[in-house]
């Protein structure tokens, strides 16, 4: 495990810089905003302590905040996409639990396992961050609207992504 810190501090700056370099500047009609930089938290190891998921969470959230001038929403989001993650690993635990020295990743588990997993934080994540956007649940088909087009095209993103960063199946 130690082996991978300095891998995910490169992945750490680089979702944050690709977030707020490149994907807070793409709007699709109001209705689909990528947040990509959720794939951070869904990719870190089984073995992560609460913690340190929470500490890792509020930083990326943070980060992405004092660059989209947000105050506070993106850390808000990530907090609970990193507080309910240990609940959802061990909804869709295998019947034998997870191999040690495995990453939550469709390489370890296949595509359905990881299809799964990631849709309900992406999902659970985006709506979480569009009623604190609205701040209201007034127009509540509008947030449902923004959340499923995100949601979809946040995954699109992702799987290709993953195509590109995640191809080999190692042991940590």
């Amino acid at each position: 495990m130690i082996s991978l810190i300095p891998r995910y501090i490169f992945n750490f700056f680089f979702f944050v810089l690709l977030q707020v370099l490149i994907l807070n500047k793409m709007e699709f009609s109001g209705y689909l905003n990528p947040y990509l930089y959720v794939v951070f938290i869904l990719t870190l190891p089984f073995e992560t302590p609460g913690w340190l998921l929470l500490t890792l969470a509020a930083i990326l959230g943070l980060s992405v905040d004092l660059f989209s001038n947000t105050p506070g929403m993106h850390m808000a989001a990530t907090l609970i996409l990193a507080y309910i993650r240990p609940f959802i690993l061990e909804r869709f635990a295998p019947r034998d639990g997870y191999e040690p020295g495995t990453l939550p990743l469709p390489s370890y588990y296949g595509f359905g396992w990881f299809l799964k997993y990631a849709v309900v934080l992406v999902l659970i994540h985006h709506m979480f961050y569009f009623v604190i956007e609205s701040f209201s649940v007034e127009n509540f088909m509008r947030i449902l609207v923004k959340t499923l087009g995100s949601t979809i095209f946040t995954l699109i993103m992702m799987g290709v992504t993953m195509l590109f960063t995640y191809r080999k199946k190692r042991r940590i």
